[in-house]
C-alpha cells in the first residue's frame, strides 16, 4: 500500500506540476485534482494488473481518491516555473548516473525539490527503465514519491 501510494504520488506530481500558479485558484485546484484522479486510476489498475478484478477494482478507486488527493493540492501551489523546473530535473535524472541528485529551485515561489535515480535495468518488453525517488516540498509541505520510467523508442520516457 506504501508503494502504491508514493508511486501515485510521484505520478501525480509529474502530471499536475503544471495545473496551478502562485495564486489560489479554485479552477486549478480542480483541474489538478481531477487530472490527478484520472492519472491515480490508471496507476492503480496497472499496479494490480495481475490480480483478481475485485482487487483490480479496488486499486483503481484508491488510487483515483489519493491522485485526486495530491493532484488537488500540487495543483493548488505549484505555478508554471515549478513544473517547468520540476520538468527539467526530472528530464536531466534520466541522463545522470543512479544515485545523482538532481534538484530544482524556485525563489520567487519558495517551492523546491529533488529527483533521485535510484536503479535501473531493462523491462521485459526490453526497454531500458529506470526507478526514481523524488522529493517535491509545495508550500512548506513536503511530499515524496517513487515510480519507475521506461524509455520509448523515440526517446521519450514514459512513466510506468
Amino acid at each position: 500500500m506504501r508503494i502504491l501510494t508514493l508511486g501515485l504520488a510521484l505520478a501525480a506530481s509529474l502530471a499536475l506540476a503544471g495545473c496551478a500558479n502562485q495564486q489560489y485558484d479554485n479552477t486549478r485546484q480542480i483541474g489538478g485534482g481531477l487530472l490527478g484522479a484520472g492519472a491515480g486510476g490508471l496507476a492503480g489498475a496497472a499496479l494490480a494488473k495481475n490480480s483478481s478484478s475485485s482487487t483490480r477494482a479496488a486499486a483503481t478507486g484508491l488510487g483515483a481518491v489519493l491522485g485526486l488527493v495530491v493532484g488537488s493540492e500540487i495543483g493548488r501551489y505549484m505555478d508554471e516555473q515549478d513544473r517547468q523546473q520540476s520538468y527539467s530535473a526530472w528530464n536531466q535524472a534520466t541522463r545522470a548516473p543512479v544515485g545523482q541528485t538532481v534538484s530544482w529551485n524556485n525563489p520567487r515561489s519558495g517551492n523546491y525539490g529533488s529527483v533521485v535515480p535510484v536503479r535501473d535495468g531493462y523491462h521485459q518488453s526490453g526497454a531500458y527503465c529506470r526507478e526514481f525517488q523524488q522529493t517535491i516540498v509545495v508550500g512548506g509541505r513536503t511530499e515524496r514519491g517513487f515510480g519507475t520510467a521506461c524509455q520509448q523508442p523515440d526517446g521519450s520516457w514514459k512513466t510506468i
